[in-house]
């Protein structure tokens, strides 16, 4: 343990020395330094892990020691040894922020090596504490961050619900590379994205924010579906710190909600259910991922949809893991019947959602490694069934 004493009396000095000499057994190791004025230890960084402060020194005398002290290192443990038998001033002492205060003519070497080892500790304690403190605040910080980065979907259409879950594949995390987002036109067109960016940090977590903020730009600017994918590809180009894709769905509903028409970047395509059972939509007008081949574009498929239908988008996290204890991928059609079965127990609902991802999560043994993201859209005209 480094102590540092603050005494100008020569004879206190001394008696210091010969209590921790005595006090060997307890402490162990102890390198003890010494100043005789405040003004001394002001003047550099105090190493010390204690430091045992006279309260009469010439440059300061009373609490005014202790105060400038304990501004100047406020993580030092703090040990006023005073001729003063004063209750008050040691309750004062405290108060400002001494780990203790013992008075020169009651103390031995025991009870000298007992407070600084307590003190010490109490003291490395507080930082850790402080510390914790420090990382919860920053983390409530980042999370509120990363929670505004989530988007506010606006759909205003009465008959429409979505529901949207989103899990980032990244420890403490709230944002990954998966993004989502969905707008009403004026004209009750309803435009619908999914995204993935390949990768799991925080580079590619930013990159999915740009992408998902210029897809909703250039969508409220009234682009059509494969000019939006290009302002967003280019989007990718100019923002990704390196060789980034994203892989996108794309569905534009039509006012009417009895069509949609989909593009597909690389991306998995929707599950569908309505009337005539589910099924997940064709790939056959499938496009390369963003950023993977600039220029080629992207073609459109055109779906036909009933008076009520649920419409499931999704990222690849919620499939591509591996099941415990065969190794083999979950794949796209065990996903997509474990989808309409919850979709079917849960009658369409959001908690549809929650049991679909909690049973990815038992198959996988634990939950899965990869972004996640799924995005609900369902429509009932009000019409009777045929």
């Amino acid at each position: 343990m480094h102590v540092l004493l603050i005494e100008d009396d020569d004879g206190d000095a001394l008696l210091v020395e010969e209590m921790l000499a005595d006090a060997a057994e307890s402490l162990e190791r102890v390198l003890l330094e010494r100043a005789t004025t405040l003004e001394q230890v002001l003047a550099r960084p105090i190493t010390a892990d204690c430091v045992l402060l006279d309260l009469q020194l010439p440059d300061a005398t009373g609490l005014t020691g202790l105060t400038r002290l304990r501004q100047h290192a406020p993580s030092t443990a703090v040990i006023v040894l005073t001729g003063r038998e004063d209750e008050a001033l040691g309750v004062a002492a405290l108060g400002a922020g001494a780990q203790d205060y013992l008075v020169k003519q009651h103390v031995d070497g025991r009870l000298l090596a007992r407070t600084l080892r307590y003190s010490w500790e109490r003291s490395r304690a507080e930082r850790v504490e402080q510390q914790l403190l420090q990382h919860q605040l920053l983390a409530r910080e980042n999370a509120r961050l990363e929670r505004g980065l989530l988007p506010t979907p606006l759909v205003t259409d009465p008959r429409l619900g979505l529901a949207v879950r989103y899990r980032p594949g990244r420890n403490g995390a709230l944002l990954g590379g998966d993004f989502y987002d969905a707008v009403e036109l004026p004209d009750g067109t309803l435009q619908l994205v999914i995204g993935d960016v390949c990768g799991h940090g925080p580079d590619e977590a930013a990159l999915g924010v740009a992408l998902r903020i210029a897809w909703r730009s250039v969508v409220l600017a009234g682009l059509p579906m494969a000019g939006t994918l290009a302002m967003v590809e280019k989007m990718l180009q100019h923002e990704a710190l390196g060789p980034l894709f994203a892989t996108v769905c794309m569905i534009t509903v039509a006012p009417d909600r009895r069509s949609l028409r989909m593009a597909l970047a690389g991306h998995p395509q929707p599950l569908l259910v309505d009337d005539s059972g589910g099924r997940l939509l064709s790939r056959e007008k499938l496009g390369p991922p963003l950023g993977v081949a600039p220029g080629v574009g992207w073609q459109e498929l055109t779906v036909p949809m009933g008076p009520r239908w649920s419409l499931l988008l999704y990222t690849d996290g919620l499939f591509e893991g591996r099941v415990e204890g065969s190794g083999e991928r979950v794949g796209l059609e065990r996903m997509a019947a474990a989808a309409l079965s919850s979709l079917n127990a849960e009658n369409g609902s959001a908690a549809a959602l929650d049991h679909l991802i909690s049973e990815m999560d038992v198959l996988h043994g634990g939950p899965l490694d990869d972004d996640v993201a799924l995005a609900l859209l369902t429509f009932d005209s009000g019409e009777p069934s045929r």
